[in-house]
């Protein structure tokens, strides 16, 4: 089938609003190339458990599909015309199996050569969107916080090697009850500036507290979900044939109520949790990692104007075998180490909150846990510089966001 071809009562099977979307927009749809569209579908099918930020954008993008001319089609969209797709791949269900579509389409164009011209049309569409939906306004300049060194007594080694250029070293903190400041002032901002999804607390153990006003994230409520995943990789893995492709595309199907996840749940923060671990690469086994790509999943998809993450202990390093299968009760943590992952894991929070709108007043600030050094990044503070003046956490906070 081609778009042409396509009519309302084919998205029967999406969910609510997505449904409704498609139908508002089935005509633009038509115009669209097939070496496109069931890019923007596999986008468009999971709108109902997207966060808001999300679903703003294709609020967005869809609205301007809308709006083009045929004669605006041909020009937005004139890289994906002229690439040359199989016969193969136009009787694949590209409307309720898009991502099954993209897989296949992916080998094609590599086995054609078309790749390149394929990205470079992805690439002009991508600048000619944003040049029209522009760039959000904040309410107010975001800010990251990074906790990290849970359990270690002392290291011999500089933190903060790779942020310390960008702003300034603060060599005096005083430690005492510091999460617990950090997050009141997290929670001060929920207050201030209410909206789903735009406040987060994400932690790599147990949580110190929880609270309605944060989107709150952790490795430790999320033992079972993470045992649950395990025992289903095992039972794929063990049966005969199954590959990496077929195994990754049987975890993508995967959802909560399948991890043994309660239905009555926040949909979409549950779905979210759920492609922590279906998509990420040693979030299931390793702390450390999930509190960092979970970071990463936050900013990129929610957005959100403030984000902590508290690294914890990770397990140590063991054969990969024995890790997934899950069989340590007891494992031996190795919090010197886990303390360099966090160290680069705070670094990876600050570029990845570098990439969304308003960077340049955007402030970032981590901490060693339960010792006196800190850095801040913010546009007041000078680059590369050091303070030896005593300070509080929430008074370091300030300084960020003042």
């Amino acid at each position: 089938m081609l778009p042409q071809e396509l009519h309302a009562d084919q998205f029967s099977a999406y969910p609510a609003q997505a449904k409704r979307l498609a139908a508002a927009h089935v005509q633009a749809f038509q115009q669209l190339p097939l070496s496109f569209l069931p890019g923007l579908l596999r986008q468009l099918i999971e709108y109902d458990y997207k966060f808001p930020a999300e679903q703003a954008a294709l609020d967005k993008e869809l609205a301007n599909l809308s709006s083009l001319s045929s004669a605006q089609i041909q020009e937005w969209f004139g890289g994906f015309f002229h690439l040359t797709l199989s016969s193969k791949l136009e009787r694949v269900d590209w409307v309720n199996q898009p991502a099954v579509f993209l897989e296949q389409e992916s080998a094609h164009l590599w086995t054609t050569h078309q790749m390149d011209a394929f990205t470079a049309a992805a690439t002009n569409y991508g600048d000619r969107l944003q040049a029209v939906i522009g760039i959000e306004s904040l309410p107010v300049r975001r800010l990251g916080i990074a906790v990290i060194g849970q359990g270690v007594d002392s290291c011999d080694f500089p933190l903060f090697r790779n942020l310390r250029e960008h702003g300034t070293c603060f060599t005096h903190i005083k430690p005492d009850d510091g999460l617990a400041l950090l997050l009141a002032a997290v929670e001060e901002r929920a207050k201030s500036y209410p909206s789903p999804y735009r406040h987060w607390y994400i932690d790599g153990g147990q949580p110190f507290r929880t609270t309605p006003l944060l989107t709150t994230v952790s490795y430790a409520a999320l033992g079972a979900v993470r045992e649950n995943l395990l025992k289903f990789m095992q039972n794929e893995v063990a049966r005969p044939g199954m590959g990496p492709e077929e195994l990754r595309t049987n975890l993508a199907r995967l959802l909560p109520q399948d991890l043994g996840m309660k239905q009555e749940g926040d949909a979409v923060l549950d779905r979210f949790q759920v492609k922590l671990f279906t998509e990420g690469s040693g979030t299931q086994i390793f702390s450390t990692t999930f509190a960092q790509w979970t970071a990463r999943e936050a900013l990129r998809r929610a957005q959100p104007l403030t984000l902590l993450v508290r690294f914890a202990p990770r397990q140590r390093q063991k054969p990969m075998d024995e890790l997934l299968s899950g069989t340590t009760s007891s494992p031996q943590l190795d919090p010197l180490g886990s303390l360099v992952d966090a160290d680069m894991g705070s670094y990876y929070h600050w570029i990845n909150q570098q990439r969304l709108a308003g960077a340049e007043r955007a402030s970032f600030l981590v901490w060693f846990e339960g010792h006196s050094q800190a850095l801040v990044i913010a546009p007041s503070l000078p680059r590369g510089a050091q303070s030896d003046s005593p300070m509080d956490l929430k008074s370091l906070v300030s300084l960020a966001i003042g």
